[in-house]
């Protein structure tokens, strides 16, 4: 009898996986604990392994976005034929055998309030006019495509599958995109696909050659998830940023210090300003907070994300109870974060509770910036790259110093200016006094 493999559910606030790649080929034997495929969700990438032995059969395709308990494969006997889908096995599909349908047809049902349809399919019914509610689904798992949209509408699937700018330049062309090839995501025509009818690029009108992308980058994954959450959080709150220089003369000359006592062991400048952050959101807790409906909730854990860069955007791991840790205990936990986040291996666990982000820019030689913040939280700091400035101990005596930009975006919904102001001046102390990070925790 056929098993299922299944998205699994990693967390609490996972809905779905998209399939990454396959990592053993479909209708070959497969034994318990074997990883076949490896998937990715908006916080982690990871592999599945199976828990029985069989033949693996795919049922969904690289690239499909998998509702978390819907079938991703099947562990057949081996002559088994494996089923198209089984009761209970995806709840997002069923089976339809009504008249006028072929046998194996995947109909898009509601899980909850949830319709399971892909974004290129909602365009393309947005721009036809036509009800997603209304059409039957051929994807994984039933999953609305455009093709569905498109048949679902009696349009012809060139006409209404075409990117503006191909439309337009088949218009200036003369050509007939409904007689186009499209080799765009769901068969859209694209400027490449209206090129390769019309004539070389250099037969194209200038400004329309101008558009050709040299690279194509899909925003899915954890890109498309950054886009989306930068975007709402831009979008639902009321974001304002501060900035603020703190002078480290004397955190320059102790962590030189510290540098030659305990090497590389020693806490970098931005482990000093987690630890700073963290005493400084134990002193003020308004600022860390988070907003659910209507109300303000100050949250009692400190617990500090912070962002590195990876390969394919950006990730924040939490440093849990912050406050509580000794700077050297947070710097080997930063370091142990830092190592997981960039080989992959970061948990889910890992990932979640964050109250407050710190992000650097430093090492890219950058002064100060906008940061936007990571929701469910109301603050983010920014940290620039240490420069030289010149304190006025006179009118006429400059003294040099060394300045660390700090650049705290709030949202103002949940906190004013002074207060925020009040935090970042209490951060500001921290790091101008770093010797008291090294006794408290």
């Amino acid at each position: 009898m056929a098993i299922a493999v299944v998205m699994p559910k990693l967390g609490l606030t996972m809905q779905e996986g998209t399939v990454t790649s396959w990592l053993v080929a479909s209708a070959t034997p497969v034994s318990t604990g074997v990883a076949v495929l490896a998937i990715s969700t908006d916080k982690i990438e990871t592999e599945i392994e199976v828990e029985a032995d069989g033949v693996l059969h795919h049922a969904a395709p690289e690239g499909a976005a998998v509702a978390c308990g819907e079938v991703v494969a099947w562990l057949c006997e081996p002559d088994e034929v494996p089923p198209a889908t089984a009761p209970g096995a995806t709840p997002a599909a069923r089976i339809d055998e009504q008249p006028g349908r072929g046998a194996g047809t995947v109909t898009a049902t509601r899980e909850g309030d949830r319709l399971f349809v892909s974004p290129n399919a909602r365009r393309v019914a947005a721009d036809l006019g036509v009800d997603i509610h209304r059409i039957s689904g051929s994807g994984p798992g039933g999953r609305i495509v455009s093709e569905d949209v498109v048949a679902g509408a009696g349009a012809p699937r060139a006409a209404a599958l075409i990117s503006p700018v191909a439309r337009r330049l088949a218009e200036r062309l003369g050509l007939d995109a409904s007689t186009i090839a499209g080799t765009g995501p769901g068969g859209r025509v694209m400027l490449d696909d209206v090129i390769a009818v019309g004539g070389t690029a250099s037969a194209v009108p200038h400004a329309a050659a101008a558009t050709t992308p040299t690279e194509i980058v899909p925003m899915t994954g954890m890109r498309g998830v950054i886009a989306e959450r930068m975007h709402a959080s831009l979008a639902e709150m009321a974001q304002l940023t501060m900035t603020a220089d703190a002078t480290v003369d004397r955190l320059i000359k102790l962590r030189k210090a510290l540098r030659e006592e305990w090497g590389d062991d020693a806490p970098g400048y931005t482990e000093f300003v987690l630890a700073a952050v963290a005493r400084a959101l134990r002193a003020h807790p308004r600022v860390n907070a988070t907003i659910r409906g209507n109300e303000i909730h100050v949250l009692p854990g400190v617990h500090v994300g912070v962002a590195i860069a990876v390969d394919n955007g950006l990730m924040v791991p939490v440093l849990r109870d912050t406050d509580r840790l000794s700077l050297m205990e947070l710097t080997a936990e930063s370091r142990r974060l830092a190592t997981a986040a960039r080989t992959g291996k970061l948990s889910l666990d890992d990932l979640e509770g964050g109250t407050f982000s710190v992000t650097t820019l430093g090492a890219y030689g950058i002064d100060t910036f906008t940061p936007v913040i990571n929701p469910p939280n109301i603050a983010i700091l920014g940290v620039g790259r240490i420069r030289d400035d010149v304190r006025w101990k006179s009118k006429k005596k400059a003294r040099r110093r060394r300045v660390l930009p700090l650049s705290l975006t709030i949202d103002h919904r949940a906190l004013d200016g002074a207060p925020a102001g009040e935090f970042l001046a209490t951060l500001r102390d921290h790091l101008e006094s770093p010797h008291r990070l090294l006794t408290e925790g």
